[in-house]
């Protein structure tokens, strides 16, 4: 039997590059506006290394979004504002503890530790959904629209890329 493999990435792996994307985006903008600050050598350094290591991924990532299953629509519209960055950073960091909550309930004994993290667990959901609720409404995060997603992605990507630091 012969190997086929469509001239397009799956949907899932699509989906799993833009959450890799997106989220080495956000951590390297926040690197960059953090780096000036740095004063202790060795620290700045690492800062350096860090900066330069998710650069290479972020760009590595971007040369597969040509192969992601898309139309033939093209929006080229790019956003400027801040409010986009600062909103997807809330949003992945209380994507980032559910996540967490989730595999620290599994490693509870406690009954009482487990009931706090399972109340902390709800308000990170909450919390969670709140924000995307607020992205999607200002067309931040149009997770129904994956092209326009895409496009979220490689604006967001660039801007981090071309970022000085």
């Amino acid at each position: 039997m012969e190997n086929y493999y469509p001239d397009h990435l799956a949907w899932h792996e699509t989906l799993e590059i833009h959450e890799l994307t997106a989220f080495q985006s956000i951590g390297l903008m926040k690197l960059k506006k953090a780096y000036p600050e740095v004063t202790d050598p060795a620290l700045k350094e690492l800062y350096t290394h860090a900066i330069n290591g998710l650069s290479t991924n972020i760009r590595e990532l971007l040369e597969f979004y040509p192969l992601a299953p898309r139309s033939d629509d093209d929006d080229d519209e790019f956003r400027n504002a801040e409010t986009p960055f600062y909103a997807g950073d809330l949003l992945v960091l209380f994507k980032t503890g559910v996540r967490n909550y989730a595999i620290a309930i599994t490693e509870t004994a406690t009954p009482a530790v487990r009931k706090v993290l399972k109340q902390q667990l709800i308000r990170a959901i909450d919390t969670h959904a709140k924000v995307f609720n607020y992205m999607y409404e200002k067309s931040y995060y149009p997770s129904y629209n994956l092209e326009q997603l895409l496009q979220n992605d490689i604006n967001l990507a660039n801007k981090a890329l071309n970022k000085t630091f």
